[in-house]
């Protein structure tokens, strides 16, 4: 019996420093990472949304930025950020883009046409696809990664193809050569 109870407290007190360098990592990590992290683990985060961020590393303030399809998006993206440790202020400055039939419509045209496209289809693999399509009003912005910039330019070509969109504005970045 008493062996039995040496070999479980062993065991717990390995478990426990086993475990402490992967809690200890999350505090370890920078906050930008972490704020990261947290705004693209949101639930209802898709790509016709466009979050960014900037982190003021002297007073701990974090301000969100860009613009959702959907009000809860925008209060779940300054809760989760605010319970960061290293986070004393959050400012909230992101614009929920307003319910329109027609620019839903237009969001819908486009994720068809960009990927649905074979040279930008593998962009829309993954939980979050890189190209993030931008409704305002009929007007639109690609945001986002391509790997080239002739990725950018089909992008902006097939989004500008789409009927009854006024504009497109292509600030897609392009990850090497």
């Amino acid at each position: 019996m008493k062996n039995l109870l040496r070999n479980i407290t062993l065991a717990a007190a390995a478990l426990v420093f086993a475990a402490a360098p992967a809690f200890a990592d999350q505090g370890s990590k920078p906050l930008a990472e972490r704020v990261r992290h947290e705004l693209v683990m949101l639930p209802y985060y898709n790509i016709f949304d466009n979050l960014s961020f900037r982190v003021d590393q002297n007073t701990g303030t974090v301000y969100l930025n860009g613009e959702v399809t959907d009000p809860v998006l925008k209060s779940d993206a300054g809760n989760v950020v605010k319970h960061l440790e290293g986070v004393t202020q959050v400012v909230n400055n992101i614009q929920v883009l307003p319910l329109s039939p027609f620019d839903n419509r237009i969001r819908w045209a486009e994720y068809r046409t960009i990927y649905g496209y074979p040279a930008l289809n593998r962009y829309a693999l993954g939980s979050l696809p890189s190209i993030h399509i931008i409704v305002n009003n009929g007007h639109v912005t690609l945001t986002g990664v391509v790997d080239t910039q002739a990725d950018k330019n089909i992008a902006g070509i097939r989004a500008n193809s789409v009927p009854g969109v006024f504009s497109v504005t292509n600030n897609l970045m392009v990850a090497r050569g």
